[in-house]
C-alpha cells in the first residue's frame, strides 16, 4: 500500500507539470539525481517520455507533435542532436529553419513538456555516419570516437558552438532541459574511460552544468559508462532487471531510467516492415511505470531520414545493411504523425497510472490527406549528357578524396580486354556500364563486387556509376566509412588506371538540362512534371512503377525509394505543397520511360496499405 501511494505522488507531480503548463520561460526549478527517483524542486518526477528528432519533423509541424505527446500522457521528450545537420561544411554551422534545435526546445516548454538532451556527437539513430559529419573522413588517419587530438579538437569547435544554443535552455538556466546526455551507446563500441571522461569534459568545459548521463544496452553497460555519472540502459524492460543493472554501475542506487525502450523497430532496405505486438508492448509499459522507472519511448514519432541522411547497419556476422527513408519506426504516431492503435493504448496504460481526478488532452484528429493521379512527367535530363567537369587522374578516387559527401559519382575509363573485373571496397551499390549499355548492378548488400565483362571491343568506355546508400551509424565497422570505389578496380587482376570522376551529388538541381526528349537506352534521368492543385493535404507518393533513386518537390529532398522495399511510398507533408503550380523532380537510376506518377492517401510499407487516414 505504502509503495502504490509513494508511486501515485511521484506520478501527481509529475503530471502537474505536464497538464497544467508550468514550465514557463525563466522559472527556476531544481533537478536532480535521488537515491530512487528523478528529484524536481526537490519533488520525485517520473518522466515518461518519447523520442522525436526536429531535423526529422518539418518545422511547421513541431508544435503538432509535441501536442499528441501530451495527449499520449507523455510529459518529456527525448531527442538527439545531428553534428552532420548543424556542420555539414566543415566551419559554417546551421541552427536556422528545420536545424533550429533550440526552437524545437523551447516550442516543447511553451507546451508544458520537459526535454531530456541527447547531443553526444555520435548518435546512432539510424542516420548517416550515426550523426557524424562526412568530412571527418577526408583525413584517412583520423580516427573519430577516440582520442585522436584532430578529432577531439572538431569535436570542441562543435560543442562550443552548440552549446551557445543550447545552455541556455538547461533547467539550471530556468530552461526545460533536465539532463544532457555526453556518450552514446559507446559500450557496444569500446571501453576507454578516459576517452568517456574527455567527452564529460568538453560538455562540462561548454557550460553544460546540469546532470550528465550515458547510455548503454545492457551487456555493453560495463564498457560504456563512466563511474560517477548515471548510467541509463537501452533496451532492457523487466524492473527488477533494471534496477539491479543500474545499482549495479551507479553505487548502489539510483534513478532508474530507460534511455531506450523499444515499441517499435526500423526498417531497412530489401527486408519487411517492422512491427511489433500492441498488447505486447503495453504490457510491458505497464510493469515499468508501476515500478517507478522513468523511461523514454523510442520512437514515440519517428517522422522520415529525408536526403541522403539514412545510415546503415553492419557486423562481423551480419552484412552492410542500409535503412530506408521512412522512420516510420511502428511508432505510437505514425511516419505523418496521425495516432496508431499502439498510441491509444499506451495512452490507456500512461492514462492508469495517474490520479483518478486527472485527465488527458483530447486526442487530436487524424490530418487530412488528399490523393493525386497521373502527375505528367514531361520532360526529362539524361544524366550521362548533363555531366559536369571531370577530375583526370591515374587511380580512382573515393568520394571524401573528391571532397563529396553524398549521392554519386560516375567513374569512368576505357579497357579493350574481356574478363573478370572487380571493384575493391566499393561502397555501396553500382551499376556498370559499356559503351553506354548496363551491364549489372552491384550491391554491398549482397557482396556484389564483380562481373565477367564479354566480347569487350577495343577502346571501349567502362562507366562505373557509384551510389553512397548511407554510411554505417553503428558497431565495429564505423571509422571504416569512406564512400565511392575506396582502394582499386581491376580487369583480370590488372589494375585499371587513367579515370574521368564525375561528381554528382545531387545537392540541388542546377545544372540539369531538361527537354522533351524522351530518355532511352539504360542512363540514368531525372524526370520533371508540375501540377497544380486546389487544396492540400499529407500524401504519398506511389513508387511502385519506379526503380531506385530519390525525389525532389518544391526544392524538398523527399528521400530515397528503391523496388526492393519494404517502402513502397513516399511520405509529402501537406505544408510542402502549394496551392497553386507544384514541381516535382524523380531520379531513376534502374528504369526508364517514366511519363507520369501518383499519388496515395494512404502508405505503403511491405506491400501493405496502412490506416494513415480514413
Amino acid at each position: 500500500m505504502k509503495k502504490t501511494l509513494s508511486y501515485l505522488i511521484l506520478l501527481t507531480a509529475s503530471v502537474f507539470c505536464l497538464l497544467t503548463g508550468h514550465l514557463q520561460a525563466q522559472s527556476k526549478h531544481t533537478f536532480a539525481l535521488g537515491d530512487t527517483t528523478f528529484l524536481l524542486d526537490g519533488k520525485p518526477l517520473q518522466m515518461i517520455s518519447g523520442e522525436m528528432h526536429c531535423a526529422r519533423i518539418p518545422k511547421e509541424y513541431w508544435r503538432d507533435r509535441m501536442k499528441m505527446a501530451k495527449a499520449m500522457g507523455l510529459n518529456t521528450i527525448g531527442t538527439y542532436v545531428f553534428w552532420n545537420a548543424h556542420e555539414a561544411v566543415q566551419g559554417k554551422y546551421d541552427f536556422s529553419g528545420n536545424n533550429n534545435i533550440a526552437e524545437f526546445i523551447k516550442t516543447a516548454q511553451q507546451e508544458g513538456l520537459w526535454v531530456v538532451l541527447r547531443p553526444s556527437p555520435y548518435a546512432c539513430a539510424e542516420w548517416e555516419f550515426g550523426g557524424y559529419p562526412w568530412w571527418l573522413l577526408k583525413d584517412s588517419t583520423m580516427k573519430v570516437r577516440s582520442l585522436d587530438p584532430k578529432f577531439i579538437g572538431a569535436y570542441k569547435k562543435y560543442i562550443t558552438q552548440l552549446a551557445k544554443q543550447l545552455v541556455p535552455l538547461q533547467v539550471t538556466h530556468g530552461g526545460n532541459v533536465l539532463m544532457v546526455q555526453f556518450e552514446n551507446e559507446y559500450g557496444s563500441y569500446s571501453n576507454d574511460k578516459s576517452y568517456l571522461d574527455m567527452n564529460r569534459k568538453i560538455f562540462r568545459e561548454a557550460g553544460f552544468d546540469g546532470v550528465l548521463f550515458t547510455c548503454d544496452g545492457e551487456t555493453q553497460m560495463p564498457r560504456g559508462y563512466l563511474p560517477g555519472y548515471l548510467p541509463a540502459v537501452n533496451g532492457l524492460e523487466n524492473p527488477v532487471e533494471v534496477k539491479k543493472l543500474i545499482n549495479k554501475y551507479h553505487d548502489g542506487k539510483g534513478p532508474y531510467y530507460i534511455a531506450e525502450w523499444y515499441p517499435g523497430w526500423f526498417d531497412n532496405w530489401g527486408g519487411t516492415h517492422a512491427k511489433t505486438d500492441v498488447k505486447d508492448a503495453a504490457d510491458k509499459l505497464d510493469k515499468i511505470l508501476a515500478a517507478g522507472i522513468s523511461v523514454n519511448m523510442y520512437m514515440f514519432h519517428g517522422g522520415t531520414t529525408r536526403d541522403f541522411m539514412n545510415g546503415a547497419n553492419m557486423s562481423r556476422k551480419e552484412p552492410y545493411s542500409p535503412q530506408v527513408s521512412s522512420y516510420d519506426y511502428d511508432a505510437p504516431l505514425d511516419e505523418a504523425g496521425n495516432p496508431t492503435d499502439k498510441f491509444f493504448k499506451l495512452r490507456e496504460v500512461i492514462e492508469k497510472h495517474l490520479p483518478a481526478n486527472v485527465k488527458l488532452p483530447a486526442v487530436p484528429a487524424k490530418k487530412p490527406t488528399i490523393a493525386i493521379s497521373n502527375i505528367r512527367l514531361t520532360s526529362y535530363s539524361n544524366v550521362f549528357k548533363n555531366l559536369p567537369q571531370p577530375v583526370l587522374l591515374k587511380i580512382p578516387l573515393c568520394f571524401e578524396d573528391l571532397d563529396q559527401g553524398y549521392g554519386f559519382v560516375l567513374y569512368r575509363t576505357k579497357i579493350s580486354n574481356s574478363g573478370l573485373l572487380k571493384i575493391s571496397e566499393m561502397r555501396d551499390f553500382a551499376i556498370v556500364y559499356l559503351n553506354g549499355v548496363k551491364i549489372t548492378t552491384l550491391d554491398r548488400r549482397l557482396k556484389q563486387d564483380s562481373v565477367v565483362l564479354q566480347n569487350v571491343a577495343k577502346d571501349a568506355v567502362l562507366d562505373i556509376l557509384v551510389e553512397n546508400n548511407g554510411r554505417i551509424n553503428y558497431g565495429p565497422f564505423l571509422t571504416d566509412n569512406r564512400q565511392g570505389i575506396t582502394r582499386q578496380v581491376t580487369l583480370q587482376g590488372t589494375k585499371l588506371f587513367d579515370w574521368q570522376m564525375y561528381k554528382l551529388p545531387f545537392a540541388s538541381l542546377n545544372g540539369f538540362q531538361f527537354s522533351n526528349e524522351a530518355i532511352t537506352g539504360d542512363a540514368p534521368a531525372l524526370y520533371k512534371g508540375t501540377f497544380e492543385l486546389t487544396h492540400v493535404g499529407d500524401t504519398y507518393l506511389d513508387m511502385r512503377p519506379f526503380g531506385k533513386g530519390f525525389v525532389y518537390l518544391n526544392g524538398h529532398n523527399l528521400g530515397k525509394y528503391w523496388n526492393i522495399g519494404p517502402q513502397q511510398t513516399i511520405y509529402i507533408p501537406a505544408v510542402w505543397l502549394n496551392k497553386g503550380k507544384n514541381q516535382i523532380v524523380v531520379f531513376d537510376e534502374l528504369k526508364n520511360g517514366h511519363t507520369s506518377i501518383s499519388t496515395l492517401a494512404q502508405s505503403i510499407l511491405d506491400n501493405q496499405i496502412t490506416a494513415a487516414a480514413q
